[in-house]
C-alpha cells in the first residue's frame, strides 16, 4: 500500500515538474523573442524566491508543531486536566498507542499540501514584495501620521500580507497539533472534555504567538483607520483620530499582556490563564474598538458633526482628488445661451463636419454585413479616432478585419486550417462619422480586401496576425502557403516575413509545444520546416498582460494606421486600493489610478513597446526601477502615433464617477451633498446611463477644433444638464481636464429630456410608428450634446432595419436646439430647417443689422477660423478670400 501511494505521489510530482519546466522554457523563449527577457527573469526569480521562502518556512512550522505534538503526546505524563470537573489521573506509558496507522504520513502530506497552497498564494503576489523593496517616495505626507504616502502604497500592503501569512501559519499549526493530540487521546471532546497538560502547554504557546501577531495587527490598524468610511467621509474622522487611535495603543498593550500570560502558561498549564488572555484581548477589542468609539460618535460627534468633521472632510476631498488626478481640473463657466446663428455654425464648421451620426452598435452591424467579405473574418469593435485626410481634420470610425477560424464551417475545422492555413486577417475599414450614402450606408475611406483607399491613409502591410480576437496559435512559414485573401473564385496566398515568432523546426521544440498546447499534431505534422515559426498569445490584451501582469488594462485597445502598417494602442494603468482618504470605485477594487503606459503592439509581427505616459506616478517609477528595460519615455514615441493617442475611456469614467461628488470643494457643501452630479440616463429601457464619447469640437475660447472625450452631467435624480466635462486628447494639451459649469438659475435640457421631447413631437412619433408598421424596425441612436460657442446643439441619428435584414441604414437625423426639434434626411438639412425656423433665412439687411448691432466680432471669428483651416491645407486662394472678407468687415466697422 505504501509503495503504491509513494509511486502515485512520485508520478504526480514528475508530471508537475515537467509541466512547470515546459512553461518556464516556453515563456523564456517567448519573452526573449520580444526583447523582454529581463522582465521575465526578474519576475521568475521573485516568484521562486517567495515560493521557496514561504513554503520552507510554512512546512517547517507545521512539521515542528506536528513533531512536538507527537513527542509531547507520547511522553508519559503525570496526568490530564478534565475541564468542567475535578482533576482525574490518566496514566500514559512511554509505549502509548501511537494512534491510527499512517497518521504521521497523512499529517505530513496534509501539512505539505497546505504549505504548498499558502506558498502558491504568496508567490502570486510577487510584485507586491518587489514594490516594497524598490519603492520610491510619493513626495507628500499623510495628514495624520506624517508618513510619506508611498508608505501606504508600498509598505503597508506588504505588512498586511505578512501579518495574514503569520496568522494563517499559526491557525494551521494549531489545527495540526489538535489533530495529533486528538489522535493520541490527549484531547477528547464530549461530556467529559479531556485536555492533557502537554496539549495545554502547546496550545498556550500557539495562543501566545497568535496574540503577539494580533498586537502587530492592531498596530497596523492604526494606519488602516485612514481607509474607514462613515458615510460622511472616507478616511479617519474626528472619532477615529481623537478616540479610536489612542485606544488602539491600549489594544496593542492588552494583546501583548495576553501573549505574555499565554507564554507563562506553558509552564503553569492552568486552564484559566488562556481563557483570561482571550477574554482580555477580544473583550478589550469589543469594548475599546467598537463600543467606546460608537458611543462617542453618537453622543459627542453626531450633534456637532459638521463642525467637528470639517477638517477631515477637507482631507478626504483633497486626497481623493489627488488619487484620481483631479487636483488640476480647470473649471470654466458656460453660459448655455440661445444665440446660435447660421453664421456661428459656419464659423464652427469643423465641429459640424465631425458630429457623429454612426453609433457603435448599428455601425459594427453594417460593417459586418458589408465588409467582412467571408465568414472567417470578423470585426470585433468599431473604434473612434481622428486623421488628417486631404488636409482636413476628420473624425472617423475604423475596425480591423481579423481572422476567426472558429467561424469556419464545421467540416473545415481541421487542424491544418486553424493552425497553418488561416493565420491572419486583412486590413481595416474606415468611414467618416458624419456621412452616409443615398441608401443610408457608411461611406468608406478604406474598404475591401486588399485595402482600397478612397481618401483614407494607404496601407502597405494589411496583414493582421495580432489583434483583439482571441485566436489560437499558428505556425507560419510552413511547407503550406498561408491563405492571404480571396480573389474571385481563387485565393491569394502569402508568406510571413516578420522577425518575431519562436523557431519550431527542431524535434525538441515541437515536442515541447505539443506538451504545452496538449496537441500531438505539432509533432505529427509534416508541414513544419526548419524555417517555421510559431506565433501564440495573439490577443493584444493577453500579450500585454503576460509581460506586465501588474498593470491594469483598458477594456478597448484600438487600431491605428501609421506608416502603412496597422498597430494597436493599449492603455495601461497603475492602480492601488491603499491610497489613504480616497473614495473607492469599481466595487471597491481601487482608490488610486494613473494612465501609466501607452502600449503599442504591431499588428503584423506582434512587437510590443511600453511607453511611459505618467513619469511622475510613484508606482510607475517603482516599476521602472524594478524593470529598467520595460518602459520607454513617451517623448520617443513616433510623432505620428502621438497624434493618435486618446484619453482612455475607462480612466475618464472612473474620474467622472469620483468628480460627480468631489467637485464640491468646500466641506459644508460636501457634507450636505447638495450638488451631486451623475451621468445622464439614456432611453434604452434598461435604466442605463450615457457613456462618454469622443468628438472633434472647438472648445469655447480656443482658436482651433480638437479631439476630446466628453461627458454631459446632470444633477442627481434630475434630467436637466448642470455641466459637461472634457478631456483633451491632442498632443499640445493631452490629458487636460476641463469642466464647463452652467448657471444654476437656468434650465438647460439634458439628453434624456431631449429624448422625451423627440417622443412628444407628433410628426416624428407618427413617422416612427409608420415605419415600425411597415416591416421595418426603428433603431434610435444616442443623443449627442454638441457644445458650440456658448450654446448646446443636440443631435440624434435614426436607423431603419428591415425585419428580415441585418443592415441598419441611417435614414434620418434629429436635431434639437432650444424649443425646436426637427427630423430630416441629413444633418445639413436638419440644421437648415432648425435655424430657418428660429431666425428665418439670412439676408443682406439682417447682416447689416447684425453689423450695426455689434455682431462684427462673430463674423470676424467665422472668417478667421476658415482662414486658418485654408492656411493649414495650403489653399492660398480661399485663404485670400477670407482675408479680404475680414478686411472688408474692418473697413465697414471703421465707417460706423
Amino acid at each position: 500500500m505504501v509503495r503504491i501511494v509513494a509511486t502515485a505521489i512520485s508520478a504526480i510530482f514528475c508530471l508537475l515538474v515537467l509541466s512547470i519546466a515546459a512553461d518556464v522554457i516556453i515563456d523564456w523563449a517567448w519573452f526573449s523573442d520580444l526583447g523582454y527577457l529581463s522582465v521575465f527573469q526578474m519576475a521568475l526569480a521573485t516568484k521562486a524566491a517567495v515560493f521557496l521562502g514561504v513554503f520552507s518556512m510554512s512546512i517547517a512550522a507545521l512539521w515542528v508543531n506536528e513533531w512536538l505534538a507527537f513527542r509531547l503526546g507520547m511522553r508519559a505524563q503525570s496526568g490530564a486536566l478534565v475541564l468542567g470537573s475535578d482533576v482525574a489521573r490518566l496514566r500514559i506509558s512511554s509505549g502509548a498507542d501511537p494512534g491510527p496507522p499512517y497518521l504521521r504520513l497523512i499529517l505530513a502530506a496534509a501539512a505539505s499540501f497546505a504549505s504548498l497552497l499558502v506558498a502558491l498564494y504568496q508567490a502570486s503576489q510577487w510584485d507586491l514584495f518587489l514594490r516594497f523593496l524598490y519603492q520610491v517616495p510619493y513626495g507628500d505626507a499623510d495628514p495624520v501620521f506624517g508618513a510619506d504616502l508611498g508608505f501606504f502604497l508600498f509598505s503597508l500592503p506588504a505588512y498586511v500580507t505578512l501579518k495574514d501569512w503569520a496568522l494563517t501559519l499559526i491557525i494551521l499549526s494549531a489545527a495540526t497539533a489538535l489533530a495529533v493530540y486528538a489522535a493520541l487521546g490527549s484531547v477528547q471532546l464530549g461530556p467529559r472534555t479531556v485536555v492533557s497538560r502537554a496539549a495545554i502547554a502547546h496550545g498556550s504557546a500557539l495562543l501566545g504567538a497568535l496574540l503577539t501577531v494580533k498586537a502587530g495587527s492592531y498596530a497596523l490598524d492604526r494606519y488602516l483607520l485612514l481607509y474607514s468610511n462613515n458615510d460622511i467621509l472616507v478616511g479617519a474622522g474626528y472619532t477615529d483620530v481623537n478616540v479610536t487611535l489612542p485606544l488602539i495603543s491600549v489594544l496593542v498593550a492588552l494583546a501583548l499582556i495576553g501573549a505574555m500570560l499565554s507564554f507563562a502558561n506553558v509552564r503553569i498549564c492552568s486552564r484559566r490563564l488562556p481563557v483570561a488572555a482571550v477574554v482580555l484581548v477580544f473583550g478589550g477589542s469589543l469594548v475599546f474598538g467598537e463600543v467606546v468609539p460608537t458611543v462617542f460618535q453618537s453622543l459627542v460627534v453626531k450633534p456637532n458633526e459638521l463642525d467637528l468633521e470639517r477638517p477631515y472632510i477637507q482631507r478626504s476631498i483633497n486626497l481623493t482628488r489627488a488619487a484620481y488626478g483631479l487636483q488640476n481640473v480647470a473649471v470654466r463657466p458656460f453660459a448655455a445661451e440661445q444665440g446660435l446663428t447660421p453664421m456661428l455654425l459656419e464659423a464652427n464648421q469643423p465641429t459640424i463636419d465631425n458630429i457623429r451620426l454612426w453609433d457603435g452598435g448599428p455601425l459594427i452591424d453594417t460593417y459586418r454585413q458589408l465588409q467582412e467579405i467571408r465568414t472567417y473574418y470578423r470585426f470585433h469593435t468599431a473604434d473612434v479616432d481622428r486623421y488628417w485626410l486631404s488636409g482636413i481634420y476628420r473624425q472617423v470610425t475604423l475596425a480591423a478585419r481579423e481572422i476567426d477560424t472558429s467561424r469556419l464551417p464545421s467540416s473545415a475545422q481541421t487542424w491544418v486550417n486553424r493552425h497553418i492555413l488561416f493565420t491572419h486577417g486583412s486590413g481595416v475599414v474606415m468611414s467618416p462619422v458624419n456621412r452616409k450614402s443615398a441608401e443610408g450606408l457608411p461611406l468608406f475611406y478604406l474598404r475591401d480586401i486588399p485595402p482600397v483607399a478612397d481618401g483614407g491613409p494607404p496601407i502597405s502591410e494589411p496583414r493582421i496576425y495580432f489583434g483583439e480576437v482571441n485566436s489560437p496559435y499558428v505556425i507560419v512559414n510552413s511547407s503550406v502557403p498561408e491563405f492571404d485573401y480571396p480573389k474571385g473564385n481563387a485565393n491569394v496566398f502569402a508568406r510571413y516575413g516578420g522577425a518575431r515568432g519562436i523557431p519550431i523546426g527542431s524535434t525538441a521544440w515541437r515536442m515541447l509545444f505539443a506538451w504545452y498546447f496538449k496537441d500531438p499534431s505539432v509533432v505529427l505534422t509534416d508541414y513544419i520546416t526548419q524555417e517555421s515559426r510559431l506565433l501564440f498569445r495573439r490577443a493584444v490584451k493577453e500579450r500585454v498582460h503576460t509581460i506586465a501582469p501588474f498593470l491594469r488594462l483598458d477594456g478597448n485597445p484600438y487600431p491605428v494606421i501609421t506608416d502603412g502598417r496597422i498597430v494597436w494602442i493599449q492603455d495601461a494603468y497603475t492602480t492601488s486600493n491603499y491610497f489613504p482618504y480616497a473614495q473607492t470605485v469599481s466595487r471597491g477594487e481601487l482608490d488610486y489610478i494613473r494612465n501609466a503606459a501607452k502600449v503599442v503592439i504591431d499588428g503584423y509581427d506582434g512587437s510590443i513597446k511600453f511607453y511611459l505616459a505618467a513619469p511622475s506616478d510613484p508606482i510607475a517609477r517603482t516599476y521602472g526601477r524594478i524593470f529598467p528595460e520595460l518602459f520607454t519615455p513617451l517623448s520617443r514615441m513616433p510623432a505620428d502615433l502621438q497624434r493618435h493617442l486618446r484619453y482612455p475611456q475607462d480612466l475618464f469614467i472612473a474620474q467622472v464617477q469620483v468628480y460627480r461628488t468631489y467637485h464640491m470643494g468646500t466641506p459644508e457643501v460636501f457634507y450636505n451633498r447638495e450638488d451631486v452630479w451623475e451621468l445622464p440616463r439614456q432611453l434604452d429601457g434598461n435604466g442605463g446611463t450615457m457613456a462618454p464619447y469622443y468628438m472633434i469640437i472647438r472648445l469655447p475660447g480656443e482658436a482651433e477644433a480638437e479631439f476630446i472625450l466628453m461627458a454631459p452631467m446632470v444633477p442627481i435624480r434630475r434630467d436637466n444638464m448642470i455641466a459637461w466635462i472634457a478631456a483633451r486628447c491632442d498632443p499640445a494639451h493631452y490629458g487636460e481636464l476641463i469642466v464647463y459649469e452652467f448657471p444654476k438659475d437656468k434650465l438647460v435640457f439634458g439628453p434624456f429630456q431631449i429624448e422625451a421631447r423627440i417622443n412628444q413631437n407628433t410628426a416624428i412619433s407618427q413617422q416612427i410608428t409608420l415605419w415600425n408598421q411597415r416591416g421595418s424596425r426603428v433603431i434610435r441612436g444616442n443623443v449627442h450634446v454638441i457644445p458650440i460657442e456658448n450654446s448646446l446643439l443636440y443631435v440624434s441619428p435614426l436607423y431603419l432595419r428591415a425585419e428580415e435584414g441585418q443592415i441598419p441604414e441611417l435614414k434620418r437625423v434629429i436635431a434639437a436646439y432650444g424649443e425646436q426639434v426637427v427630423m430630416e434626411e441629413t444633418l445639413a438639412d436638419a440644421l437648415a430647417v432648425l435655424f430657418r425656423q428660429r431666425a428665418g433665412a439670412p439676408s443682406p439687411e439682417a447682416t447689416a443689422a447684425q453689423l450695426a448691432g455689434g455682431g462684427i466680432r462673430e463674423l470676424l471669428r467665422g472668417h478667421y477660423v476658415r482662414a486658418v483651416e485654408h492656411l493649414k491645407r495650403g489653399d492660398w486662394a480661399n485663404f485670400g478670400k477670407e482675408f479680404d472678407a475680414m478686411r472688408s468687415l474692418l473697413d465697414h466697422a471703421d465707417k460706423q
